[in-house]
């Protein structure tokens, strides 16, 4: 029988990258404890992926993710608000759910003595700069969900420094890949629109880039940095490539037989250019992306056709 290293509580488990990491966690020797209020994600999709406890709850409730976390060695923290637009459009709601909801988190994980916090954060807090993102770059967000994760780094790094809770922040580049039915992400809009005959919109001119990597590739990331422990660290996860979006818009056009593309007028707070220098997560943990954009539009775009999203 191979060991356990552990219990991994999941906020946000029953969503897209939650339902993707859990056999991942299982493959790292870990057993797993899903929390989500079920709000964007499925329970059938979190039993679908394999927990090995599922249970119902809302990360502003700090006393049922108290109860929650107790008993876990680890906790992985992926409860959002993650889109721009709704942040600018709702900053309050956005507030609450990314600062109050990572401040609950890193308080039950402090209760519970993990061994190890993990926050899902992105390249949001940047703001606008010159490609490649790294850690070294000084924060200077453009939106309020990029200011809100910018909170909740801050607060990973205070509760490392004043309780000694062994916090690593990873920030993500735009991920895509199966079971991403309910997000508002370029991957996942283009793969509903074309399977569904619609046109795919492009917000601009469409030459805005962006890092786009696998979420088994993410995934694989999380749970060598769970592993790996250690405590204020911070890298990037992605795949260290620039694309465009007119260039994502032509893949998965390409994937349906073809389709449409209608532009729109740039949306505020979105960025130009984005990609990701991933050295120090390489450092760190071994991360690297293996699955090239083509090969994963392709297992994406067939699972949307797959499904019955």
């Amino acid at each position: 029988m191979a060991v356990t290293r552990g219990r991994v509580l999941v906020t946000g488990g029953a969503g897209f990258i939650g339902v993707n990491l859990a056999p991942v966690l299982a493959e790292h020797g870990f057993t797993t404890r899903c929390y989500d209020d079920f709000s964007t994600g499925h329970r059938s999709d979190a039993e679908r992926a394999g927990y090995d406890e599922i249970l119902q709850g809302d990360i502003l409730d700090a006393g049922a993710l108290g109860e929650a976390a107790r008993g876990c060695t680890h906790v992985v923290h992926l409860a959002a608000q993650a889109g721009v637009p709704t942040s600018v459009e709702d900053p309050v709601a956005d507030c609450e759910l990314n600062v109050r909801g990572t401040l609950h988190a890193l308080l039950a994980a402090r209760e519970a003595g993990v061994a190890g916090f993990v926050f899902a954060s992105s390249n949001a807090p940047l703001g606008e700069i010159t490609p490649p993102a790294h850690e070294e770059v000084v924060p200077r967000p453009t939106s309020p969900y990029g200011a809100s994760k910018l909170a909740g780094e801050a607060y990973c790094s205070a509760f490392a420094g004043s309780y000694g809770v062994p916090t690593t922040v990873l920030r993500f580049s735009n991920v895509y890949g199966p079971f991403s039915y309910h997000k508002g992400s370029v991957v996942a809009s283009f793969c509903k629109s074309a399977v569904a005959g619609e046109p795919l919109i492009v917000y601009g001119d469409g030459s805005q880039t962006r890092d786009y990597v696998y979420v088994e590739d993410l995934c694989r990331g999380i749970a060598a940095a769970a592993t790996a422990g250690g405590t204020g660290v911070l890298a990037h996860l992605g795949s260290g490539t620039e694309t465009t979006v007119l260039e994502v818009a032509r893949l998965v056009a390409e994937r349906v037989g073809g389709a449409a593309v209608e532009h729109r007028p740039a949306r505020v707070g979105d960025v130009a250019r984005s990609s990701a220098d991933i050295s120090r997560a390489r450092t760190l943990f071994g991360f690297a992306a293996r699955v090239t954009l083509e090969e994963g539009l392709d297992r994406t775009v067939r699972w949307f056709q797959e499904s019955d999203a």
